[in-house]
């Protein structure tokens, strides 16, 4: 193995590598980003904890307030339990009122109204009786009439009095099963924060209720500051409602950082920059011995090892093998020794393709190796041929000398495998294609002429029962034969046109009366409509609009569509199975549509329903509604579906008239 260092004496620095002596900054730049992430992660937490704090306060201040205004709302409905079916007079509500003040914090006052909403007593202030309640607001009178409509309590809006903000509950007086008036309870928004806030809570956070504006009714603090800190939250008070919200918000405090973390992280970082300066000296005691030699090592080794898994090999510029990778050994299928030292022909070249491989590479050495690679066919060392793909590029060392050609080889045997793999699947996927379209075809023929071959199968099953019953008719024979010919004549038609379609042949288009074949379509169904007891109504257009189409296929298209509309309206009750068949001629076109009550098409199923083998019923095929979109495709119309503004789905397609 030719060894590529440099000459003895060359000891010239690269750049960059004095990276060592910039350690002490780096330590220095790490301890103030370590501090700073310390306090901001100490802040962070602090905050975290703070909020959820917060947030469990004001959770638990609005579930006490709920509470207390639930339960006084079943104290007041408990009134007239408690008078024991007499009417209570102001003597029996003092006395009943002086036992719910003392539980019922915010309280104010209690005031019975009647079904009028005439005052008849009130306590602890008496109001003289037969007075109308004081009802606050244009709109005061409200929440008693909403009380007394609907039986349950009912809040009203919030409002200034006395420099007091207060709210009032109505809540339903019943006597004897009758509703005979109304509780009202008054309460004052300050006194209900005294009494359910505590004190503990008013001395870390400012609660406050708040109307829709913002604004403060009312507010509790046990601390002196001036405005408390920025961390707040708020929730909605309900009841009693119309857009009360209460309101927490801290006071700031104090935080210090903890003294034996700060100490920690400058014992931790002096620590480090005492070590990397130690390591640094170290370092360049090695680094004067080692040097040179790693200068010249690192070129040589940077170019062969930049890739692991492709194999490499270096030559001199003798041609002689100096490096190779174990990836290109275990391609070659021969160990190290047998390859370095080796001149060519090298072992791995088959000896049919040698000629060929040394001309390849003597170009490629020459003239440049091209840029999309060497194709060669190699040889394992058992005997086992192989494609590969060599790129050449000329080894340079650190002086800038090349010294030789380092080669990039790609098994790519399973590449070409894939290739050809593809090439034979496409053939196969054409062939496919062709098995599709005959699929197609098979299944258009089977979904097509079901209806005629069922109508034939009738029929006769008609007459030979009327052979059997032995009082046949002739006429009658003769008009069910009759029938049962013209199915056969139309099966007939209906191969023929479905062939000459999936032939891509154009349609015998005749001079077509829409009415005529709508009627004539309509008729094939009336008696299935019979047996499902379905509805079938039409209107048709006065003008009888003229088309240029093939009348089977019109009336094939028609029937599917009819047909589709009884079976969605198999779960619909019997007196709504209606399925109304209209035509229209509008703006140079005649539009025929079935519009049924079923049970309508889901989004996802609007969206691939005319695609082809796409069914929601059970054991359908899935080509009916595909067909007839091809069908009006071929005579320049279309068919779309919508919803029945009566419910179901109205199908419709549409064609050109003749002259329009």
């Amino acid at each position: 193995m030719t060894s590529l260092a440099p000459p003895p004496g060359d000891r010239r620095e690269r750049p960059g590598s004095h990276w060592l002596w910039h350690a002490p900054r780096v330590s220095i730049a790490l301890f103030v980003l370590v501090f700073l992430g310390l306090l901001w992660v100490k802040h962070r937490q602090e905050s975290e904890e703070a909020r959820e704090s917060l947030i469990r306060d004001i959770l638990w201040v609005e579930q006490n307030i709920r509470f207390a205004l639930h339960r006084d709302v079943e104290q007041f409905r408990e009134l007239e339990r408690r008078a024991a079916g007499r009417p209570i007079d102001q003597a029996a509500l003092d006395l009943q009122v002086a036992h719910l003040l003392p539980t019922s914090p915010g309280l104010y006052q209690v005031a019975l109204l009647d079904e009028w909403g005439a005052v008849t007593a009130s306590a602890p202030v008496p109001q003289a009786a037969g007075t109308a309640w004081p009802f606050t607001g244009a709109d005061g009178e409200t929440p008693y009439r909403l009380a007394m409509g609907t039986g349950k309590a009912a809040w009203g809006v919030p409002y200034a009095a006395d420099g007091v903000h207060r709210f009032e509950v109505y809540v339903p007086r019943y006597r004897g099963g009758q509703r005979v008036g109304a509780v009202v309870g008054v309460y004052s928004a300050e006194a209900l924060l005294a009494g359910l806030v505590p004190w503990w809570l008013a001395e870390r956070h400012r609660v406050t209720v708040r109307d829709a504006s913002g604004n403060v009714l009312a507010a509790k603090s046990n601390v002196e500051v001036d405005e408390p800190g920025e961390l707040a939250h708020q929730v909605v008070l309900e009841p009693p409602g119309h857009g009360l919200v209460l309101h927490l918000a801290s006071y700031p405090v104090e935080t210090r950082l903890l003294q034996t973390l700060i100490t920690a992280a400058l014992v931790g970082l002096a620590g480090a920059m005492l070590w990397n300066l130690w390591a640094l000296r170290r370092h360049i005691q090695g680094r004067l011995r080692t040097e040179h030699e790693l200068r010249a090592e690192h070129a040589f080794r940077k170019s062969m090892e930049d890739s692991l898994h492709t194999g490499m090999r270096a030559i001199d510029m003798e041609g002689r093998v100096v490096y190779v990778n174990p990836a290109f050994c275990k391609m070659v299928g021969y160990e190290a020794e047998e390859l370095l030292g080796r001149s060519f022909p090298l072992p791995y070249w088959p000896p049919e393709e040698e000629a060929r491989i040394s001309a390849a590479l003597d170009e490629a050495h020459t003239q440049g190796a091209p840029p999309t690679g060497i194709e060669l066919r190699l040889r394992r060392k058992g005997g086992e041929r192989f494609e590969a793909l060599l790129y050449e590029a000329p080894l340079v060392d650190a002086d800038g000398r090349q010294t030789g050609w380092m080669g990039s080889m790609l098994d790519i045997t399973e590449r070409k495998e894939a290739r050809e793999r593809a090439r034979q699947q496409e053939e196969k996927l054409q062939a496919t294609a062709r098995l599709v379209t005959m699929g197609e075809m098979a299944s258009a023929l089977a979904h097509e002429l079901n209806q005629p071959l069922s109508a034939i199968a009738s029929y006769t099953t008609g007459c030979k029962n009327l052979l059997e019953s032995g009082s046949a008719d002739h006429a009658e024979l003769r008009t069910a034969l009759d029938k049962a010919a013209q199915q056969a004549q139309r099966a007939g038609q209906i191969i023929r046109r479905v062939h000459e379609f999936v032939r891509k042949r154009d349609p015998t288009r005749t001079a077509v009366r829409i009415n005529d074949a709508v009627e004539e379509a309509v008729g094939f169904a009336e008696a299935e409509a019979r047996k499902r007891q379905v509805r079938l109504t039409l209107a048709l257009d006065g003008g009888d609009p003229v088309l240029q189409a093939d009348p089977v296929l019109l009336q094939q298209v028609l029937l599917n569509l009819i047909r589709n509309g009884m079976d969605a309206m198999a779960a619909t009750p019997q007196p709504e199975r209606d399925l109304h068949v209209a035509t229209a001629r509008r703006n140079g076109t005649v539009t025929v549509s079935v519009a049924d009550r079923g049970c309508g098409i889901p989004p996802d199923v609007a969206q691939q329903m005319f695609s082809p083998f796409f069914t929601t019923k059970p054991g359908g095929m899935g080509m009916g509604l595909h067909i007839c979109r091809s069908i009006m495709e071929t005579h320049g119309g279309r068919v779309w579906a919508e919803p029945n503004p009566g419910g179901g789905t109205t199908f419709s397609f549409s064609l050109p008239v003749e002259g329009a």
